[in-house]
């Protein structure tokens, strides 16, 4: 299949495009940039141009770009950024996906469990109405803007997608270092809920979207069973073999990231009821075995 990939760069797609590529697809590279190698295809999401051209034969798309939620600090520009870059970059794509002759048969698009806001100890499946919170507000926007692409008869998948355990970015990039250190601990209370997913199972999980016909809307990427931040913090000492005895007050996170503690701290128990009934088969379905694969 020629599948296009935009966010080709980030921490996902750059383990994506050679997956997809040992799959034998072939693979453009969407890049904000003059295009300057024949994988290469030029869009600016900010004023909607897509070079249509370079596109065509494309059978479909997976979308992952869009300005980093843990990046920087929650200031009202950047937020602006995060909700943006979603949104315009999505409806950019979906747009010329339905421009397309022939047209495109997938858009497995980026999204978030941000959708379900804080969901405390209640389990939230892809059927769990959209949560409260300005990251559920920015995937509900994120997920609509692909409108075009599902009203071209375009078979569409929304990717919501957990906790990445890598070394390469997002949380544990940041996380890891600390705790090899033996300076890794419990945040706030340690009783809410993280829904990860491994590196490799996202990349697995995105390749299953794109290829099998019979997903459609929301899918949630994490692994089968949510952990607690304070199960995360045992198995973090368990396989690195350190101490974890030092918490992460509450107050201090709200310090250092403002209003995106807000996030860190909130409780997601999020399960992958679409996955599980498509008999998906995860490489680390457990956290310990997700952190070890990316070690």
């Amino acid at each position: 299949m020629r599948v296009g990939v935009t966010g080709a760069s980030g921490l996902i797609g750059s383990a994506l495009v050679p997956a997809l590529q040992e799959r034998g697809h072939d693979v453009l590279r969407l890049v904000r940039r003059a295009a300057v190698t024949p994988d290469e295809v030029r869009w600016d999401p900010e004023t909607g141009e897509v070079d249509l051209a370079a596109l065509n034969g494309v059978e479909g798309v997976i979308h992952l770009a869009g300005a980093g939620v843990g990046d920087k600090r929650w200031t009202p520009a950047y937020k602006r950024q995060i909700l943006l870059s979603r949104v315009n970059g999505t409806d950019t794509i979906a747009r010329a996906m339905a421009h397309l002759e022939p047209q495109p048969r997938v858009l497995v698009s980026g999204s978030a469990i941000g959708y379900y806001g804080d969901t405390g100890d209640r389990e939230a499946t892809e059927s769990t109405p959209q949560g409260v919170g300005f990251l559920a507000d920015v995937v509900a926007q994120w997920e609509a803007a692909a409108a075009p692409a599902h009203e071209a008869g375009i078979r569409v998948a929304f990717a919501r997608t957990g906790l990445v355990v890598s070394d390469e970015g997002g949380a544990w990039k940041r996380l890891l270092p600390i705790f090899r250190l033996g300076l890794g601990g419990k945040i706030g209370s340690g009783r809410q809920y993280w829904s990860f997913i491994s590196l490799r199972d996202e990349v697995a999980a995105l390749i299953t979207l794109l290829e099998d016909e019979s997903y459609s809307g929301p899918v949630n990427l994490t692994a089968p069973a949510p952990v607690t931040n304070a199960e995360v913090t045992a198995a973090m000492g368990r396989v690195l073999g350190r101490p974890t005895i030092l918490p992460v007050p509450a107050f201090a996170l709200k310090i250092a990231l403002g209003e995106f503690s807000t996030d860190v701290l909130g409780s997601q128990r999020v399960i992958p009821t679409v996955l599980e009934g498509h008999s998906f088969s995860w490489s680390d379905p457990s956290i310990d075995e997700a952190i070890r694969a990316t070690l």
